[in-house]
């Protein structure tokens, strides 16, 4: 289960983000400006971008093998660090922790092993644990500063529903405690309540919503992930105890 959940979510980031190169998502200049290349090439360059993450994310469903899962993780550091680089909030990159998280945390769940081979299974570790936890305070507290700053985007979601910047205040201000809830203690139900949280947020856009949905299912899957080795509330410890 935790082996198929970290897989899938680090297939959905390769897709996801590989849809937004193939359909040239204008932000992605900025990134290509880091290093000087100019708006013709940047609109050139992102299809072949994508498509190689498409081929990547593809690849993970159908023969998942550790190489693929490393390179995720230096491609989601690399592309999480442009933003700031390109003059962004630093909390777009602590935001864009399940990128880079979901696919570390894979690696440790199967262990050392070929890097080829195929991969299937393993063995949760206190390494998987804090690397989840860690991952999850990140892309919490990163969208919940991001709500704090008032990004615009964010704010246009909530205006969407008749809400405002006070939304985006309160929310914010949630996934910051939250974030730091689930680094203090990861409870069960605190957890799998962010995952079905993070799912549905997601799904706020007002423009190629699927897309942003899908491109950020490295979050999901963190969260999914860090909800399934979690130790039950005391309630359920209680109740199954006089169930037995």
């Amino acid at each position: 289960m935790i082996s198929n959940t970290l897989r899938i979510a680090s297939a959905m980031c390769f897709i996801g983000h590989g849809i937004f190169g193939i359909i040239t998502k204008a932000v992605w200049c900025n990134y290509f400006g880091v290093f000087g290349v100019g708006h013709d090439l940047a609109y050139r360059l992102m299809p072949v971008v994508g498509s190689i993450d498409i081929l990547f994310g593809v690849s993970l469903l159908a023969y998942p093998v550790r190489a693929v899962f490393a390179w995720l993780v230096v491609w989601g550091l690399f592309t999480a660090a442009l933003r700031p680089l390109s003059g962004e909030p630093l909390a777009e990159f602590f935001e864009r922790a399940g990128n880079y998280g979901a696919p570390l945390a894979f690696l440790l769940y199967v262990g050392r092993g070929p890097w080829f081979a195929r991969v299937s299974g393993g063995t949760p570790s206190s390494s998987l644990r804090w690397c989840l936890r860690i991952a999850a305070f990140l892309l919490l507290a990163g969208h919940g500063w991001l709500n704090l700053l008032g990004k615009a985007s964010l704010v246009a979601q909530y205006t969407r529903f008749g809400l405002g910047a006070s939304a985006a205040w309160c929310v914010g201000v949630f996934e910051v405690v939250a974030a730091v809830a689930v680094l203090v203690r990861p409870l069960r139900g605190l957890l799998f309540f962010l995952f079905f949280w993070k799912m549905s947020s997601e799904l706020w856009y007002p423009r190629y919503e699927v897309v942003e949905w899908v491109e950020r299912g490295g979050s999901y899957g963190v969260l999914l992930a860090l909800a399934l080795i979690a130790p039950p509330s005391r309630a359920v410890r209680n109740i199954a105890g006089l169930a037995t």
